[in-house]
């Protein structure tokens, strides 16, 4: 089996603002390879730059393309696949790029949805939406719309300095919808007595207020709000979100699989937390239609508890590259019923779209 590579740019209906900085546009690796008839796909979810994490996409397609084709090359399955990738230090972002392309593949030979494999399913994922920093009216605009839509939660980007005022604004006005705020990593713990002042309003979470590889901070910072700590990048494989339960560093986790380097670790971090009585929902990365049915398969799981960032593909992008772009109804998505992840690719827009491909044999 040999696998493809291609970078397609797709330009953001909007620029997307976090304390990271703005992107314009989505700059995704899409994974491909055919085996016996059947092609499957995944997602790298690097960007352009080193900011989220220290993977961009140069980093990734340095790793696939010279370390994981060849551990692919065989078709092992998603387990063990990642078991040979074990001796290649961290790439989790790369690594899941291929993990789930593996599952895509084992789903589409057993003819079979991706779901089926994953576990119980609700049968539906709720939905919630992530709101980039902007001027707080027009911020208060975007949450008029997506209560409008019927998102189950709205998050709030937040950074430091630039906490307290917007979240007030919007809790003013909607003082009863599911409110959560966003601070990847923007604060230290020497801003405690800040984010105490958040506790007021009630939200569902404040997600990863410090450092991105921080356990010992955000346990001390539990110990002085009252509002749950989600964590996000510090969850950066299974021992780490076992780490963090047994110290209580956050009462909710983002589970996100290509931070996590795929669906199997993400089934059994999801699975960790719950039996500690622990939240769990699944974050996105700007997606495409390809990694967005992954997370949707997942987020339709029976252990994940909270909306995720999980928006149809309208919500960022004016075309996908796929032809069957997800649709909301009532808050909730359904998982693709065809087939592995049940994508139809666009293969018009996506040639259009692509900047380039590797063929790596």
């Amino acid at each position: 089996m040999a696998l493809t590579v291609t970078l397609v740019r797709l330009p953001l209906l909007s620029p997307f603002t976090t304390s990271f900085g703005t992107e314009t546009a989505r700059n995704a690796l899409i994974v491909s390879a055919e085996s016996d008839g059947v092609t499957a796909f995944g997602e790298c979810v690097t960007s352009v730059g080193p900011y989220y994490s220290y993977e961009d996409n140069s980093t990734a397609l340095h790793i696939i393309r010279d370390h994981l084709a060849k551990l692919a090359k065989d078709v092992p399955s998603p387990a063990e696949f990642l078991e040979k990738a074990g001796s290649i230090k961290g790439h989790n972002m790369a690594k899941a790029a291929v993990e789930m392309m593996l599952w895509d593949m084992e789903a589409k030979r057993k003819k079979v949805p991706l779901v089926r494999l994953l576990g119980p399913t609700k049968g539906y994922a709720d939905v919630g939406i992530s709101l980039g920093m902007d001027r707080p009216d027009v911020t208060l605009k975007k949450v008029e719309a997506s209560v409008a839509r019927g998102y189950k939660r709205v998050k709030l980007k937040v950074e430091r300095g630039k906490e307290y005022d917007i979240v007030r604004r919007v809790r003013d006005v909607y003082p009863d919808i599911k409110l959560s705020a966003d601070a990847n990593s923007s604060f230290t713990l020497k801003d405690a007595r800040s984010l105490k002042r958040l506790d007021r309003f009630g939200l569902a979470y404040l997600e990863q207020p410090l450092g991105h590889d921080d356990l010992i901070d955000h346990a001390k910072l539990a110990g002085e709000i009252s509002t749950p700590i989600c964590l996000d990048e510090s969850i950066s494989n299974v021992d780490r979100a076992r780490q963090a339960v047994e110290i209580g560093a956050g009462e909710v986790f983002n589970v996100k699989p290509g931070r996590l380097g795929g669906l199997c670790n993400s089934l059994e971090v999801a699975g960790l937390a719950r039996t500690a009585g622990c939240h769990v929902w699944v974050g996105g990365m700007l997606e495409t239609g390809v990694g967005r049915a992954f997370n949707i398969a997942l987020a339709s799981l029976r252990t994940v508890d909270y909306p995720g960032d999980t928006s149809p593909n309208d919500r960022y992008f004016a075309k996908d590259v796929v032809s069957n772009p997800f649709s909301m109804e009532g808050g909730r998505i359904k998982p693709n019923a065809g087939d592995g992840i049940g994508v139809k690719l666009d293969e018009r827009f996506f040639r259009a779209s692509s900047v380039r491909a590797w063929k790596l044999d």
